[in-house]
Parts: structure tokens; C-alpha cells; sequence
């Protein structure tokens, strides 16, 4: 099968690849006599301090380019495909796949299941393990390539076959055991699912990934989203209060069982599972320095040190402005009594938070990335929003100004009637929005 054309996208600037005078358009053809496959290849023999790189120019010319560079030093080249192959799609069935909770009608790159282990080098993704093979393996350890990302969910392999419906899913302990036997680093995630992988078989996934550490780094353990999408899916019931108490009783007893024999905590619970429990968010501490962060794990707890570090080192003022806030419905308590605190400071600053609830998704959907254009619009088109409405960037697709249900934001601003304004989802980036 011919390699897939890797044509480059940008050149950074201040790059080798800008000395060079590389330009997009340009193709890559091979790296010291190698064709390259995909981006395992290439950030592999891009390392080397001596490089002999072919280019192709978009009229056919071909430049050979002798390069002497740092060791891991990189060209400063994004190429149009980021993986520069195709991306493998996933072989499973999950019985609590969110994209198979999703209304028809959306943008195509919103049905599309990944399962690459490549996207989580590159990205950060987690993966299954069912779309590597024994080759693929080899060459993640070949190349020494840490860490990947595993959806654990059970190591329970007929369960995991059940859950994952697809017949090859119990295999997952025997990948992983080659990867820690060969020094390759892990993170793990569980999506809990109520009467599948909780209680006794959650204890059970537990007491059997003690003896991944410490090439298993960490897990997160969260609870499975569920939208009014269901139809004709595997019956799923949302967590209550006390299953949720139930949940961070197990979390935390295993947390003290790692701490005392691998002087880490390991495993940690998702934000929700405090909300849904009306418990305490841990403290800073208690997170070992967010290593799951990205799956929720934490975040609150961390915007909020972030807001108390920067609020400690600035003066009120009598400075008047009017801002709105809106945000979902986990996050809102904790974004009010930040936006409280903040007037005590800023006494003439007027700051009103705003809940939008899911209902495009479902009430159950209670986060802010989920959260569409068109609830905005309907729950605050007759709201008081002020100078500026200020909403996190999670709402976005990465890099675009794009919501979910592909209305943009300057559409959302048109149809409100106020301006807009995104802000990074940390306390300093919180402060800044609003007083500056």
C-alpha cells in the first residue's frame, strides 16, 4: 500500500524548517533514506543530530537538505494530517459510547470514533487497545514512546468483552503487561457504569492494576455521561448521591492502600463524583500534582488555588463594570463563590452567573464543554448580560470558534446582542476577564 502524501500545513516561525526556506505545500518524502509511515516514524528519526531530508516543492523539484541540529531538537514543521496516515476508527461498540448518544444532524467529525494509540502520543487520547496489534505494540516499545493512554473501564475480560462488545477486548492485561515488561509508561481511566463495572468488580479492577505500577502512573475513575439519546442502547441508569458516596468510599480506601505500599494515591475520582455526593472537593495535595486532570480529575480544585493565588496578590479598586457568567450546572457553585469573592474586592464591579441547562443533551449533561449555542441563546436571550458575557473555552472546538452544534460565536453574539468573551478555564484567566 503507498505511504500517505505528508504535506506540510505550517512551519514555526524562528524554526530550522523557516531557515530552510520550507513552505506548506512542501511534501516530505524521506528522512535519512527512510520513508516515513506516519508520526511514530518521523518524530522517531527526526531526533537524530545529523539529518539528510528530501522535500518536494509543489512544481516537482526535489531539494536535499543536509541538517546538523541538537539531539530532539525539532524542524518546527505541522504537517495536514497530524498523525500523517490515516486515523484507525474504532472496532468497538461501548455500551456508554457518547457518540452513540448523539442527535442526528451534527458535523460529520463529531460520529467519528477514534480508538489510534498514535492520537494518544500526540494528543493525549485514551485508547482501547483493540485496534493494536502485536506490531504496533513492538513499535511503541521500539521507539520507547510514553506514556499511553488506556481506557481501562474492567479487568474483568469477560466483562470488558461485554461492555466494549467486541470479542478481542479481554485481552487488554496481556498488552498492557508487555508494555510495563518494557518500561513503557501508562495512565488509565475507568468510565463507571451503574450494575456493569462498579462495586465489587471496581474493587476487583483495582486490587488487579496494583501490579501495573509503576509503570501505571495514574487513573481516573469517572461516571459515564448519559444523554436523552438512548434509543436502542444497552440500559443505563444515572449514579445517586449514595452510589456516588458508595463510589469515593472504595476510591479513597484504595487510595490509602497505595499510598502505604507505592507512596501514591494512584487512583483518583472525578470532580463529579463529589458534586454528585455533596461532598468536599480534596485538597490541592490530595491530587499529587493533577496527573488526570485533563479527564476532570481535579479541575476545580485547581482553578480555585489558581484564583486564590493571583486574588491574594492584587488591590481592589473602585473600577465599575457589569459581567456576566455563564457556565454549567457542576460548575456554578464554585463559579459564584469565586465571582463573590471578587466583589468584595472590586465593590463596584456587578457579576451575575448565569446556569445553563442541557437541554440539547439531556438534563443528566451537566458540564460546560457540552453545553450548545442554541441553549444559550434560549435560557439567556432575555437576560440582563451587561457589558460582556464571558463564557470558558471549553465550550469550543479546539483551535475555532465553533460550538457544538456548529453555530459560531459571533453568531451566539448577534443573536444576544452582547459581546462575547472566551476565557482558559484557570483562576488567573478567570480574574483577568473580569477586571481587565
Amino acid at each position: 500500500m503507498k505511504n500517505k502524501a505528508h504535506i506540510i500545513k505550517e512551519i514555526e516561525a524562528g524554526s530550522i524548517a523557516e531557515e530552510l526556506e520550507l513552505a506548506p505545500g512542501d511534501e516530505l518524502i524521506s528522512i535519512n533514506g527512510h520513508k516515513i509511515k506516519d508520526a511514530f516514524d518521523y518524530y522517531y528519526l527526526v531526533k537524530d543530530e545529523e539529518l539528510t531530508v528530501i522535500i518536494k516543492k509543489p512544481d516537482g523539484e526535489e531539494w536535499e537538505l543536509e541538517i546538523e541540529k541538537d539531539f530532539d531538537e525539532d524542524l518546527g514543521i505541522e504537517f495536514v494530517e497530524g498523525l500523517m496516515d490515516e486515523c484507525l476508527s474504532c472496532k468497538n461498540k461501548c455500551v456508554f459510547c457518547f457518540i452513540d448518544q448523539m442527535p442526528p444532524g451534527m458535523r460529520d467529525t463529531l460520529y467519528f470514533k477514534d480508538d489510534d494509540a498514535r492520537l494518544s502520543f500526540l494528543q493525549g487520547n485514551y485508547v482501547t487497545l483493540t485496534n493494536l496489534s502485536d506490531e504496533e505494540i513492538d513499535r511503541i516499545i521500539f521507539y520507547k514512546l510514553s506514556p499511553i493512554n488506556i481506557s481501562v473501564h474492567t479487568t474483568n475480560a469477560e466483562l470488558r468483552k461485554k461492555m466494549l462488545n467486541n470479542r478481542f477486548a479481554g485481552t487488554a492485561l496481556e498488552k498492557m503487561q508487555k508494555l510495563k515488561d518494557n518500561g513503557i509508561t501508562m495512565n488509565g481511566q475507568i468510565v463507571l457504569c451503574k450494575g456493569w463495572n462498579d462495586g465489587e468488580e471496581l474493587e476487583r479492577t483495582l486490587h488487579d492494576l496494583s501490579a501495573f505500577l509503576p509503570e501505571m502512573q495514574s487513573l481516573s475513575v469517572v461516571p459515564v455521561g448519559l444523554t436523552k439519546f438512548r434509543d436502542n442502547l444497552a440500559q443505563l441508569e444515572p449514579f445517586t448521591k449514595d452510589d456516588a458516596r458508595e463510589v469515593l468510599d472504595i476510591i479513597h480506601r484504595w487510595q490509602n492502600i497505595f499510598l502505604t505500599h507505592y507512596n501514591t494515591r494512584f487512583v483518583y475520582a472525578g470532580d463529579e463524583w463529589y458534586i454528585k455526593a455533596d461532598l468536599p472537593i480534596p485538597e490541592e495535595d490530595d491530587y499529587e500534582g493533577y496527573p488526570q486532570i485533563e479527564n476532570g480529575v481535579g479541575l476545580i480544585r485547581s482553578m480555585q488555588e489558581e484564583f486564590k493565588e493571583y486574588y491574594e496578590t492584587i488591590k481592589g479598586d473602585d473600577r465599575s463594570k457589569n459581567i456576566s457568567i455563564a457556565t454549567g450546572v457542576l460548575a456554578t457553585p464554585y463559579i459564584k463563590q469565586m465571582a463573590e469573592k471578587l466583589m468584595e474586592k472590586f465593590p463596584n464591579i456587578k457579576i451575575k452567573v448565569y446556569t445553563i441547562i442541557n437541554n440539547f443533551f439531556g438534563k443528566e449533561i451537566t458540564v460546560a464543554g457540552l453545553i450548545t449555542a442554541g441553549d444559550l441563546v434560549d435560557q439567556l436571550h432575555e437576560k440582563p448580560l451587561g457589558d460582556c458575557l464571558l463564557l470558558p473555552d471549553v465550550l469550543l472546538k479546539h483551535g475555532e470558534t465553533i460550538l457544538l452544534d456548529d453555530r459560531t460565536v459571533d453568531e451566539v453574539e448577534l443573536s444576544l446582542q452582547t459581546r462575547i468573551h472566551i476565557v482558559q478555564s484557570d483562576g488567573k484567566s478567570f480574574i483577568d476577564a473580569i477586571i481587565e
